[in-house]
């Protein structure tokens, strides 16, 4: 039987867990869906189990039924050949998400995780409410495109400060092909314009932090590690500095090992990174959940995250 890895080329993530499998002599075969149809190719048929049939790469081809997990990481979007008008192009995208995305979802095997489960859990409005009912602390939190109504919310907030932080991409697309990356940021009623109205905007209450934490699940196990921050810019968004940061591996209160196992229940994931605020009464506040998430940058949980996930991909019992 097979592991299925669905990802792009360049993904030093799933390179970690590829090489414990490999190392393990575990069958493995790594194709990247945005292939399809230029260097992908796809035969299937339907049975009284499902589908029957053959996914050919360049250079690996994985039977279906054989497939005993998927490690659904980030595939690249389906590429098109660049000579076909616009509008081919999107319906084109659109048969290829539904012949060979349908297809290979209809796999029933272990996902980790499987895209519909990631997709749900990616919407953070959701995540937030479904961790706040798992018991979990989550901060006052507000989502409007109303500026007023924004700058009052932030004005009762103590402090007068507010998190501001995009509720999808931290880079939105430009005109140009520029890059534009956004932050979390703090912000004052002061700075709010009538931007605001333009979309939908997401506010939290600035938590005052000891230090934050990083906690991957994988199954039924948690890893977490302290992350302190050596730079102001990175004591409001760690990511923008990963060089000024320290990892200091810790335990999970039980309430929140309880919150972090539901919440992950409720959306079917078996894996995920979540990030929390530790402020100096060591409360913890929930404030994100990626499904998706990479766990390579704590050096020192990197090898025990590495061995779970090719455990849990391979069948292997906690």
């Amino acid at each position: 039987m097979t592991v299925l890895v669905l990802t792009a080329d360049l993904d030093p993530t799933a390179d970690l867990v590829i090489a414990e499998l490999n190392r393990r002599d575990t069958p493995i075969v790594r194709i990247d869906p945005g292939d399809f149809p230029a260097k992908l190719s796809l035969t299937a048929v339907m049975g009284s189990q499902g589908w029957c049939g053959r996914v050919r790469g360049q250079h690996r081809d994985v039977s279906m039924p054989g497939i005993r997990s998927v490690y659904y990481r980030r595939p690249s979007d389906y590429r098109l050949p660049a000579d076909l008008a616009e509008a081919d192009r999107e319906w084109s995208r659109a048969e290829a998400m539904a012949g060979l995305g349908g297809v290979l979802a209809s796999l029933d095997c272990v996902w980790v995780n499987h895209p519909h489960a990631n997709r749900r859990a990616g919407l953070k409005p959701l995540a937030l409410a479904t961790a706040a009912r798992a018991g979990l602390t989550v901060p006052n939190t507000l989502i409007t495109n109303e500026p007023d109504r924004a700058r009052r919310f932030v004005r009762q907030l103590p402090g007068g400060v507010a998190a501001y932080k995009p509720l999808g991409s931290t880079m939105p697309p430009q005109e140009d092909d520029g890059r534009v990356v956004l932050w979390t940021n703090r912000v004052a009623a002061e700075e709010i314009d009538t931007g605001v109205s333009c979309t939908a905007h997401q506010f939290q209450r600035w938590v005052d932090k000891s230090h934050e934490v990083r906690l991957t699940a994988v199954g039924e196990e948690l890893f977490a590690a302290e992350i302190h921050a050596g730079s102001e810019a990175s004591r409001i968004d760690f990511r923008t500095d990963y060089d000024s940061l320290t990892y200091k591996v810790c335990g999970v209160p039980e309430v929140v090992a309880d919150g972090v196992r539901s919440l992950m229940a409720a959306f079917g994931l078996r894996y995920a990174a979540l990030d929390f605020l530790v402020d100096n009464d060591g409360i913890w506040f929930f404030v994100d959940l990626n499904p998706n998430g990479q766990f390579g940058f704590v050096p020192d949980l990197r090898k025990p995250i590495t061995t779970a996930l090719a455990n849990l991909l391979e069948g292997v019992p906690r």
